[in-house]
């Protein structure tokens, strides 16, 4: 295989339409409804439940490559997620687990508190995207670790905000 047949196989492979191009702002996409529906089908509901973090992320045009972003440091980013490891670590001492991916349900019960405005989000959320029990702990999970990144030992409704929208196949896709 030719290498720009391999980079548009991978560019298939991470798009959820036949073309590549959705949302794409320099080309078009050619696909109509149900090419993409019956592309996306091809992955299951329980598979995507499984995954923690649904982003799309747009080409990035070459003029943004070359410009200073600036932003965190990888270095700031490393000692942040250092720390919220070892939140984690103390979290979990004496539970025979390490992080907060690993939680089981009574954990997250325990581990994830949220506030009575965040339980009605959540709610909505559930309800708005017909997302699964096992969508709604992972959102909690990641909101979790969210809130241990920025420092915090509760969740708020930042946090759970964040988590959700980490969710954009369940909304863009699937239903």
């Amino acid at each position: 295989m030719q290498s720009a047949d391999r980079s548009l196989a991978a560019s298939r492979r991470n798009n959820p339409q036949p073309c590549g191009f959705f949302n794409d702002p320099s080309r078009e996409c050619t696909c109509t409804p149900p090419m993409i529906q019956r592309y996306v089908s091809k992955i299951s509901g329980p598979l995507l439940d499984r995954i923690d973090i649904h982003i799309d992320m747009p080409a990035v045009r070459f003029q943004e490559l070359r410009q200073d972003a600036g932003g965190e440091s990888s270095d700031d980013i490393r000692a942040r997620v250092i720390k919220a490891r070892e939140r984690q670590l103390e979290r979990f001492q004496g539970e025979k687990i390490y992080c907060n991916s690993q939680m089981s349900s009574r954990q997250i019960r325990r581990y994830c508190n949220i506030s009575p405005d965040c339980e009605r989000m959540l709610e909505s959320a559930m309800n708005r995207l017909g997302l699964s029990a096992r969508a709604h702990d992972r959102i909690l999970k990641v909101a979790r670790t969210i809130a241990d990144l920025n420092g915090y030992e509760n969740v708020s409704n930042e946090h759970l905000s964040e988590a959700i929208q980490y969710r954009s196949l369940d909304r863009s896709y699937w239903t």
